[in-house]
This record gives C-alpha cells, structure tokens and sequence, in this order.
C-alpha cells in the first residue's frame, strides 16, 4: 500500500495498531508528525498520508480506502465505485467547503457520513477575489508578461471605484466579499437562492440573475457546484453582460461554460475573465482557456493561505473525530443516510 503511516501512531497509549481507527488522509498541506498528525493520534487514531499532488489513479485511492475507517480529503474525487469499495469507511471530511468532488448520495446509500468545513476559508476567498479584479480591471498579468517578454505595455486600465459588481451566490465568501467592495466604492448587487429572511445586509441589492448580469461591471461567481449550477453561466448568460465587463470565478469551474466563455472574450461579447478553477484540474493543454487574450487562468489558490490551511486542518480533525463518535457538526448527507439499504 502507498502512503506513509504517522511516525507518532505509537503515542496513542496502550491502544494496539490492529485496535485503532485508521484515518486516510490525502490533503497535500497536512503531514505526518504536525499540529492535525497530533491531534488525531492524541484521540486514539492512526493516520496513514497519502497527499494528493495532481491526479490520482482511482484503484489506488481503493487501495488506500480499503483498510480506512475515515479520510480526511482535499478535492480527492470519491466516486460511487471508488466508496463502494471502502468497506470499514464510515466518515469523510473534506478540508474545505466544497464538496463537489464526493458522490454523496452513494456515501449515504453505504452509510458514510460526509462533512466539509463551511466558512473555513471565506475571508481568504474574497482577498484573492479582489486579487483578480484588480488584476483583470488594471491589467496587471498582460502588463508584467509584457516586461517579462521585453516589452513595455502601456495600456489603460478601469478603477473600481463606482463600478457594479454582481456576486452569483451569498454564501460566506460571497458575504466576506462585500465590506471589500464597499470600501472600493462599489455598488453591490447578488442573485442567490437563500431565503429572504437571510438577505439582511443593507449594502447589498438582491435581484434576479439577468438582472444582476446586465448591470453588472463585474460578474463574481460563488455558488456552490450541484446539477441545477452546472453550466449556469453560458453562451445565452454571457451575451446577457455588458461588452466591458469581466467574469470572476473562485467557485467551481463547472459552473461556466468554458467554450462558451473562450468564444465570448474571443469574440468581444465581454471584456475578459478572471479564472481561480477549472472544469479539469491542473489545465489540460487542449483546454479551449488557453491562448486567449483576455483570459486569466490561475491554479485553485483562492482558499490557500497560510491561516486557511491552518483553520481547515484543526476544523477538520476536530470533525472527523466528533463525526467518528457519532457527533457531527457539519454532515452534507445526514438526511440521506438510512434511506436506502
């Protein structure tokens, strides 16, 4: 089997190797011997790491599952079939907020719990946000790719200041975003499913989604990935926004469509776009984003700062442990589990 077990599992008392709960983890920040290694031990567990670099073939994640009682993951893709093999697996807790990434339904159908970590990362969202609007308002990666070829780009860029910016979602990311587009002088609008009695901040207008993309500068996707937000921004939502204006998104890479995205910047139907994910990750080389003149693609760093990792490796043992013993605090698929055999 792959992966190095936790040079301190012999810490966790008298309690035997083959006695403890053993817990996968493949989050690529967290590694043997650290402050979560520690955690997990001193709670009477043994931790196997495997970290996540890039893509992993499913029959070894199998592997890998097939002695785990629990896993802590990053964007590790857990399939129906990858968990209909992982039979001592009963909880799952993903480092982060979305978790797209796990067929949760077939996590139920088996009894697996699965939990993510809502708000962990939102203020480091809505920093690097701000990060590419900047970037895509002022030009920031033409101008400096410009110098580094030799030359010396001069064009003009846009202020934010008095500019619309539309966020697609209201969940805490969205919401951290908005103080920072205050302070820029922004007008704020957002379409978003939660209910009206949740829609309480004064700085924010709440309109319909082609409402939002018409009058919008800027368009901030944060909306979570589910069937109903697949493809939601698409050739009919693209020609729906402003010549000038640029799409920004931190969320999932599913939710535009991303040939439709290339021809609209192509093709002058909007401005530009901002990019933290893609629908395939790391960016496959015939990926119709590349080469486009108004594109930037960036490497799913929205949520990777220093004190975000942190917190989402403390929140996430501290899950995954109250989950093993029966109290969860931020199961997605609680509802589902016991439904079918």
């Amino acid at each position: 089997m792959t992966g190095a077990t936790s040079t301190t599992e012999m810490e966790a008392g008298d309690m035997t190797a083959s006695a403890a709960p053993r817990v996968l983890i493949t989050t690529d920040y967290l590694a043997p011997g650290d402050e979560v290694d520690r955690y997990l031990v001193g709670h009477g567990l043994r931790t196997v790491h495997a970290p996540l670099v890039g893509r992993r073939d499913p029959e070894q994640l199998v592997e890998l599952l097939r002695d785990a009682d629990a896993a802590l993951v990053a964007n590790e893709p857990m399939t129906a079939d990858v968990l209909a093999r992982a039979p001592r697996l009963r909880v799952v807790v993903r480092t982060g907020v979305g978790y797209d990434s796990i067929d949760v339904a077939a996590a139920a159908r088996h009894g697996i719990g699965v939990s993510n970590l809502p708000g962990v990362n939102a203020n480091a969202v809505a920093e690097y946000t701000f990060g590419l609007l900047l970037a895509a308002a002022r030009r920031i990666v033409h101008s400096a790719a410009g110098v580094a070829a030799g030359g010396w780009p001069r064009e003009d860029g846009q202020e934010l200041r008095g500019a619309t910016l539309g966020l697609v979602g209201y969940g805490a990311a969205a919401r951290a975003v908005v103080p920072l587009a205050r302070a820029f002088g922004m007008t704020v609008l957002c379409t978003t499913g939660v209910p009206a009695d949740q829609r309480t901040d004064p700085a924010v207008r709440f309109v319909g989604l082609p409402e939002l993309l018409a009058a919008s500068d800027y368009v901030s996707l944060h909306t979570a990935l589910t069937e109903r937000t697949r493809g939601l921004i698409g050739a009919v939502e693209l020609r729906g926004m402003r010549p000038t204006a640029v799409l920004v998104n931190t969320a999932r890479g599913a939710v535009v469509d991303e040939r439709a995205l290339a021809a609209a910047v192509r093709d002058g139907v909007i401005a530009g776009a901002a990019l933290d994910v893609t629908v395939a990750e790391p960016l496959p080389a015939d990926s119709p984003l590349r080469g486009v003149d108004g594109i930037i693609v960036c490497s799913h760093l929205a949520g990777q700062t220093a004190q975000a990792r942190a917190a989402a490796g403390r929140e996430g043992a501290t899950e995954l442990v109250a989950a093993l013993a029966g109290h969860a605090r931020h199961c997605v698929n609680a509802h589902l589990i016991g439904r079918s055999a």
